[in-house]
């Protein structure tokens, strides 16, 4: 077998369990080192003292009272035991409580912020492949639990480990044929542990689908986007029984597992503790004690005690933590996945920004989106004047969003080129390229924020330049804090609900505001009523006067005053002119604008 068929291969399936557990833990402590270190220190405190204790301390205690030594050494080891079990957990109770949780949420913080970072360098291209999409949502909402789980998982793994070789090698010597037994005991019925394990983890795996269809049918109900259907329309019933179905799988698939499980335990149980724990080693050891004579009582008591924590230490080590660092593993094969996405769009060698507006060439443009075979875009040719205003119309699907995402860099060109002051976008870093646009898109959105950061989209806005945008976009709802209001109420019970309108004010507002030569507006009117429409414009018209406008409308009384109208269909540049000259081709967008006053008309 070749070496790159080897390495795509390794590639096809991914990271190996040890290696995903290994990367995820230098990674955690990488980013909080002490806090790692704490884990399992602070976890070691807590099970290695009750486990000595119970074999060595009971031990002791038990053959001195049987030796009719002195009672006072019973009451010393007995004190003994008491400051180290205090000792221990006072220790352990400290680090919870005064560095732990804060070092947690710094750590959940931290881990988060990289996903998120990662996620704003993205190309939007990855959020157009469903399966990277809902890798994403997975990693992002698992992250946390990741951390929890898997911290929990490794220091018990490495502690049991520890406890596994301290109390074995202490039943050693007490008496080598009693570690036999226990191991015997417990090996014999592994396969059953193990069988055990892989039921969970099909239980696991089958709840997860199940609970993922119930969690849908939840959200509806309070999720604000469905509010007003679900109670303007009978589907409430449908909804009603969806979820009742679901979360009747849920609990059928509960049952299913959980029989075999616990006949599966049943056996177990039996086997280990029945026949080896409670026969074959009391059978044992009581033969040594009575009749050899070579163990004491205290031997007798710390050795089934010793046994007991081997064998679930045993039971651990081999089934139950390797299946649960399997599921584990999967959750960080996703995370490296989406941390090692590579960036299609590419950042240029040069770094210029443009102050003022140079001509925009566009030249044999076409654009086909990923996992399609036909282009979007064909042949597209269009050079953009400097402070000129151009307007995109066309039916659905005509290609005009496509073309000022690529001409945003949100997507690059599959053939042809773009450029700005005869220099080729691609040749630009990606920021400074960006920093030259200001852009409102058909699907904005609102942040939970106050208005002036939604209109500057930046942590310092400059509050005379957000009340100018505003006055611009023809924003004039009155607000009890101005443009310190809060909108929404995700963390506001008093937040601003803001109308369609006033919305869609608020987010033109910041093409106003970011100082830039270039603004791209996705129907900048689509919720506006014909009179606030009709001001939009003319303020629109004025205050870009200094910029070069790109803009897309469905309403065609919206590009009378453009200085250019391109229109689009099937991916191509079919006419382009003033609104006379197209008028008097008397072609598409003569047709187009021919209806649409007709109907105003009839209106």
């Amino acid at each position: 077998m070749s070496a790159k068929v080897i390495k795509e291969k390794k590639k096809k399936t991914g990271h190996s369990m040890p290696s995903n557990i290994f990367y995820f833990v230098k990674l955690l402590f990488k980013l909080s080192p002490g806090l790692v270190i704490g884990e399992f220190v602070m976890d070691l405190l807590q099970i290695m003292p009750t486990r000595l204790i119970s074999v060595i301390g009971i031990k002791y205690i038990i053959d001195t009272v049987a030796k009719g030594e002195n009672l006072n050494k019973v009451f010393y080891a007995i004190g003994l035991i008491a400051g180290i079990l205090i000792l221990s957990r006072t220790v352990t109770w400290i680090f919870r409580e005064f560095y732990w949780n804060m070092a947690r949420e710094r750590l959940y913080y931290s881990l988060n912020k990289t996903l998120y970072e990662k996620a704003k360098a993205l190309d939007l291209e990855s959020y157009d492949n469903p399966d990277f999409y809902n890798n994403f949502i997975l990693t992002i909402e698992s992250s946390s639990d990741n951390i929890q789980n898997l911290m929990t998982l490794v220091k018990h793994y490495v502690n049991d480990i520890i406890s596994l070789i301290t109390i074995s090698s202490i039943l050693f010597t007490i008496d080598p044929w009693c570690l036999v037994i226990i191991f015997a005991s417990v090996l014999i019925f592994l396969p059953i542990s193990r069988k055990i394990g892989d039921l969970q983890m099909g239980r696991r795996t089958d709840n997860a689908k199940f609970h993922r269809r119930s969690d849908y049918f939840q959200r509806i109900f309070y999720l604000q986007d469905y509010a007003k259907e679900v109670r303007m329309n009978s589907i409430k019933p449908l909804l009603i029984d969806r979820y009742n179905d679901a979360a009747t799988d849920v609990v059928t698939n509960q049952q299913k597992y959980w029989k075999k499980i616990s006949f599966f335990y049943c056996i177990q149980e039996t086997g280990i503790h029945i026949i080896g724990f409670m026969f074959l080693m009391p059978l044992y050891l009581g033969y040594c004690v009575l009749v050899k004579q070579t163990l004491s009582a205290g031997d007798f008591v710390a050795t089934f005690n010793g046994g007991t924590q081997i064998a679930w230490s045993i039971n651990f080590l081999t089934v139950w933590a390797l299946a649960n660092f399997s599921e584990r593993a999967k959750m960080i094969e996703k995370y490296r996945e989406f941390l090692s996405v590579e960036h299609k769009i590419k950042n240029g060698e040069q770094n210029r920004e443009f102050k003022t507006p140079e001509p925009i060439e566009i030249k044999n443009l076409s654009f086909t989106y990923p996992g399609n075979d036909e282009p979007t875009l064909k042949n597209i040719n269009l050079t953009i004047k400097p402070y000129e205003k151009i307007a995109l119309v066309g039916y659905n699907g005509a290609g005009k969003s496509t073309l000022t995402n690529l001409l945003l860099r949100l997507y690059d060109v599959t053939e042809g080129e773009i450029k700005i002051g005869s220099v080729d976008i691609r040749s630009n870093s990606v920021d400074a390229h960006r920093n030259m646009f200001s852009a409102v898109f058909q699907d904005f959105q609102t942040y939970a924020c106050t208005l002036k950061e939604n209109v500057a989209l930046d942590i310092n806005p400059d509050e005379k330049r957000v009340t100018e945008a505003l006055k611009h976009s023809g924003f004039s709802k009155k607000l009890k804090n101005g443009i310190n209001s809060e909108l929404l109420r995700e963390f506001d019970d008093e937040g601003v609900m803001l109308s369609g309108g006033e919305t869609q004010k608020a987010a033109i507002a910041r093409v106003f505001y970011k100082d830039c030569p270039y603004a791209i507006l996705d129907e900048p009117s689509a919720n506006l009523d014909p009179v606030a429409e009709y001001n939009l414009n003319q303020a629109m018209m004025e205050a870009a006067k200094h910029k070069t406008v790109i803009f897309i409308s469905h309403r065609l009384s919206t590009t009378i005053n453009a200085d250019r109208i391109c229109v689009m269909e099937n991916g191509e540049i079919i006419e382009t002119g003033t609104h006379s000259e197209l008028m008097a081709m008397n072609g598409t967008y003569a047709k187009m604008f021919t209806l649409q006053s007709e109907k105003y008309k009839n209106a």
